[in-house]
């Protein structure tokens, strides 16, 4: 299956109040049910475990509405670890969730902080929006103003994905989901690819794990 870039009405503003706010909570349910939540969670643990620590900072990029991130904080803190939230988007206005941590607007390419202003960098359904050429740039970025890990969660490109997608059609609230998820995951980059795009990355090191219903994890380290 060959990747194909797909424009996603989410991102392009073009719904009507009603259709963002049915996308939105479409989304929402995906990252809680189909493992946005949980994988997140679980490359925070992995960091947490290798380094031993017991308080992390955070930068989330390309955010959204900051449910991600938001939920993650809440579900470590009752194991004991502390995570303090940054919540960045390219609009202000995007970032719905202001209760997760500081909100920032900006550029993902061009990210306004000094080197090594936070232990983390994560993204969550982002990655598969760059192109390949984009990639590694957005990783490179992430890593400059990260003190340990740059964090990814995305999809996996699959047919069987893709056929689930469509059949979740009459479930999703919204118009623009049923025209964004088929979308998301045809543009999406398989595990191979993935891996070939962060060797291009000054990464010292990565670990790619797959986790439920075509979710990738990755841990981009930087020592």
């Amino acid at each position: 299956m060959r990747r194909r870039p797909s424009e996603e009405l989410l991102d392009t503003d073009a719904g009507t109040p009603a259709e963002v706010v049915g996308s939105l909570t479409d989304l929402r349910f995906f990252n809680r049910r189909f493992g946005g939540v949980s994988t997140t969670r679980a490359l925070i643990e992995t960091v947490a475990a290798q380094t031993h620590a017991r308080r992390l900072s955070l930068l989330d990029v390309a955010t959204g509405s900051g449910y991600v991130p938001s939920r993650v904080q809440q579900e470590v803190a009752s194991r004991g670890l502390t995570l303090n939230v940054t919540l960045l988007d390219r609009e202000i206005t995007h970032v719905r969730n202001g209760s997760a941590g500081l909100r920032v607007a900006a550029d993902v390419f061009a990210l306004p902080f000094p080197d090594n202003s936070f232990d983390l960098v994560s993204s969550c359904l982002f990655v598969h929006h760059l192109s390949p050429e984009e990639v590694p740039a957005f990783v490179a970025e992430a890593l400059r103003v990260s003190r340990r890990a740059v964090l990814i969660n995305d999809l996996i490109r699959d047919r069987v994905h893709l056929a689930v997608a469509y059949a979740g059609t009459p479930i999703y609230r919204s118009r623009l989901t049923r025209n964004d998820a088929p979308a998301s995951i045809r543009q999406a980059y398989t595990v191979s690819e993935m891996s070939a795009l962060l060797q291009a990355t000054p990464a010292a090191r990565f670990e790619i794990h797959r986790y439920f219903l075509f979710r990738m994890g990755v841990i981009a380290w930087k020592h």
